[in-house]
């Protein structure tokens, strides 16, 4: 069965990756701009993150001290723009607060860690959900841990490659149980496929130049746009 699922996962992102090239993603400067990205890309656009992470930048926020001594209601003023901004300064500081006591500041240790004692430190931290973990550990601490989301979702249902009802958990396994634990990718994988749903399978999905159209070339393996 993995080994099944590792052919035509390795021939999706093939696919992908001669229809967009490579992605270099995640763009950002240091792992704790990662970790920034991962929070503040939660519900908004990454044009609205590129702004909010130009604003701490421009004023030498970036770093855990740095943000640490500033209250929340100031740190949200400088990342207002990511959206939700009250709500993701407090899960910012909550997570730079675990930094400052459980590691006595010492980020690089920290993602230092091995990857499954990491991910579950993160997923500990709260307004660190299994996305935002996955995302930290994958493209800060460069572990290899695979990121799903709803575009991943979206495009495997409709294809039929996983159950309609498949959660968060048995999504990341489906991955990581049938390919190697590859960081470059991993994350040359996840990365494509977010391209894919931004441009094809949106809600109201552009299946006619999509790269994965007709994928089986038949009926019953193409593409279920009705599916959400």
């Amino acid at each position: 069965m993995n080994g099944r699922r590792q052919e035509l996962l390795r021939e999706i992102h093939d696919r992908l990756l001669a229809a967009f090239g490579p992605q270099s993603w995640w763009p950002a400067q240091s792992p704790f701009e990662v970790i920034l990205g991962a929070i503040l890309t939660q519900n908004t656009a990454w044009k609205n993150v590129v702004a909010a992470i130009r604003n701490l930048r421009e004023n030498g926020l970036l770093s855990c001290e740095r943000i640490s001594a500033l209250a929340a209601p100031e740190l949200a003023q400088f990342i207002r723009p990511s959206g939700f901004f009250n709500q993701k300064a407090k899960k910012i500081r909550t997570f730079c607060d675990h930094i400052a006591r459980s590691w006595d500041g010492d980020l690089e240790s920290f993602l230092a860690q091995d990857t499954d004692p990491l991910r579950d430190e993160l997923l500990q931290i709260r307004g660190i959900g299994p996305e935002t973990a996955d995302s930290i550990v994958l493209y800060a601490a460069f572990k290899p841990s695979f990121v799903v989301d709803a575009y991943t979702y979206r495009i495997f249902s409709r294809h039929d490659w996983i159950a309609e009802a498949i959660g968060y958990d048995e999504l990341r396994e489906h991955f990581m149980g049938a390919l190697d634990p590859d960081v470059p990718l991993f994350q040359e994988f996840h990365a494509l496929l977010v391209r894919t749903g931004h441009l094809y399978c949106r809600k109201k999905p552009l299946c006619e130049d999509c790269p994965l159209n007709y994928y089986f070339n038949s009926e019953e393996n193409g593409c279920r746009p009705d599916r959400r």
